[in-house]
């Protein structure tokens, strides 16, 4: 019976955890929607910025990977 609870909880954390995907994918859109509403004011300076708006999906996206592995961990691990 006390394994069950446990297993219960893990599902649970994994769940939570997989939150965090979905907020990375909101940031994602949210830099290259920022990124597109600037270049298309100012279509000069973005060829400059673009290797700024992929580090900015690069940090965001990580994030969704350290959620994903997390609620990996948890599922598997336990």
């Amino acid at each position: 019976m006390e394994g069950n609870i446990v297993q219960m909880g893990a599902y649970i954390g994994a769940g939570l955890a997989c939150m965090g995907m979905g907020g990375a994918a909101v940031g994602v859109g949210n830099v290259a929607g920022n990124f597109l509403a600037g270049a298309l004011r100012n279509p000069s300076a973005a060829a400059g910025q673009t290797a700024m708006v992929f580090i900015g999906i690069a940090f965001a996206e990580a994030l969704g990977i350290f959620s994903f592995l997390v609620a990996l961990l948890l599922m598997f691990a336990v």
